[in-house]
């Protein structure tokens, strides 16, 4: 294909949600398989909820998850500016086209008149819409108003019969009646444009080849379209990629879970998981692979593999993602991502050891403190019957704790490794035939406090000889 430019453009009105990410991605992936151009642009437009620094957080999470631009207000190119605010001129000089062309029009309807008239819409049970009460006014009426200081919003003047049809890349062809379509704001009473049309026009002007966004942007498609047709433009391809539902088939949101995506990063969820899991709501490989690099994904991806039914954001599979993706690391490279979660008094040595006994039980990095909080206990509390192991007594749990206590001082500091403790009581139990169990879980319990751990030899290690025997030695007390 040749000119092929794809575009990214949020607004920058907080954190980025999953469902943004996701669009931003498959439009870089796209726009990577086809050998094209991928611009980032923001739509700052709507001022009222626009946050400060979240242009540059935007950049920073993005930046994390791999995602990169070709154009953009960060580097700059041939369609600068890439700011919409920055762009007002041109926007003035397309909708007096419009307004030229009689495609558009000025309504000077109030607030007050609108919002009775979409109640008693409501009341009526019919669809609030803009009931045209201007589209009509004679050239002289509307200059008449402007004169005398009358504010205004410019609207789009939509077809009042027959069908708009559109077509999209994945659902093909789709009808929408004129009837159902309203006449909707271009240029807000401030000047400034809405999402609407500033977006049409930036996309003409950026030379955009085809736009990803999400299908719930369906229903003003065809107000799209016209809009194309009445400035004479052809428009881009558009994808419109499938709804992400949650696992009960509601749409995502704050109140059931995080949404946002660096929410995920603080959690400890790696970029490789995010990027991973992010690639496959919606989309599937042909040879069913679920495994990918963000490096494979620029090779492999297809159009083709994208479907049009929604996608479900299953918390278990970004788990899963996340700790193939963990169980990949090396110590010292995961060690450095966990340390963040760790008390900082925690010195190298320490944080290795419990990375490298919790790596494997890890699903976030955030794990890390919950699985390995017994290794920095000064003194663990713990009921003492969780040591007894099937139908010992007590008594039987003391003996079997103090032949392993004699055992572990015969391994000299220096032999102190995993394999040697392993080796040396395993072989004693086989020796003096007695029941692993027996041995191996009063041992664990004394030295986590925990019905659930790594194993006892794992943390026997990480422990290191002195306090290993110290709480032995401590349950022998219990």
């Amino acid at each position: 294909m040749a000119n092929i430019r794809l575009r990214f453009a949020p607004s920058p009105t907080g954190f980025l949600h999953i469902g943004n990410l996701r669009s931003a991605l498959l439009g870089y992936l796209l726009a990577k398989s086809w050998g094209g151009k991928f611009i980032l642009r923001i739509e700052d437009t709507d001022q009222k909820r626009e946050v400060e620094g979240a242009v540059e957080k935007l950049l920073a999470i993005l930046s994390w998850a791999g995602i990169s631009f070709d154009e953009g207000p960060h580097l700059g190119g041939p369609c600068a500016p890439y700011t919409q605010t920055e762009r007002l001129p041109l926007y003035q000089k397309h909708i007096q086209e419009l307004l030229d062309k009689g495609a558009a029009y000025h309504c000077f309807c109030s607030a007050e008149r609108l919002e009775k008239m979409r109640q008693e819409q409501t009341e009526k049970k019919l669809p609030p819409r803009y009931d045209r009460t201007c589209r009509d006014l004679s050239p002289e009426e509307v200059k008449a108003k402007i004169a005398a200081g009358e504010k205004y919003v410019i609207r789009q003047k939509m077809p009042l019969t027959g069908d708009v049809t559109v077509y999209d890349e994945l659902r093909g062809e789709i009808k929408f009646p004129a009837s159902d379509l309203e006449d909707h704001v271009l240029i807000k009473s401030d000047g400034i444009p809405t999402y609407q049309f500033a977006a049409i026009v930036d996309d003409h002007l950026m030379e955009i080849s085809h736009v990803t966004r999400g299908d719930e942007w369906l229903p003003s498609y065809p107000k799209n379209i016209l809009l194309y047709q009445a400035f004479g433009w052809t428009p881009p391809k558009y994808i419109h990629l499938p709804l992400i539902l949650n696992k009960t088939g509601g749409k995502l949101s704050k109140r059931q879970g995080d949404v946002f995506v660096e929410d995920y990063r603080q959690k400890g969820y790696l970029p490789e998981a995010i990027i991973n899991f992010s690639a496959l709501l919606g989309w599937h490989s042909k040879d069913d692979q679920e495994i990918y690099t963000l490096a494979e994904l620029e090779k492999v991806f297809d159009i083709k593999g994208l479907g049009a039914s929604p996608a479900v954001f299953d918390l278990d599979k970004l788990d899963f993602y996340n700790g193939y993706y963990i169980r990949q690391k090396s110590v010292a490279d995961l060690s450095q991502l966990c340390r963040p979660y760790l008390d900082a008094k925690v010195n190298d040595d320490q944080l290795d050891k419990a990375v490298t006994i919790s790596q494997d039980r890890l699903k976030k990095l955030s794990d890390i403190k919950e699985l390995t909080d017994f290794l920095f206990s000064d003194q663990l509390e713990y009921d003492s019957q969780l040591l007894i192991w099937k139908a010992l007594s007590l008594d039987e749990v003391k003996n079997n704790l103090k032949e392993i206590e004699g055992l572990l001082a015969s391994i000299s500091a220096e032999f102190w490794t995993r394999e040697m403790l392993e080796k040396t009581i395993l072989e004693w139990i086989k020796a003096n035939d007695k029941k692993v169990g027996d041995y191996l879980w009063p041992l664990r319990v004394s030295l986590t406090g925990l019905k659930n751990s790594p194993g006892p030899f794992e943390v026997a290690w990480a422990l290191g000889k002195e306090q290993t025997q110290e709480r032995i030695k401590l349950a022998l007390t219990k």
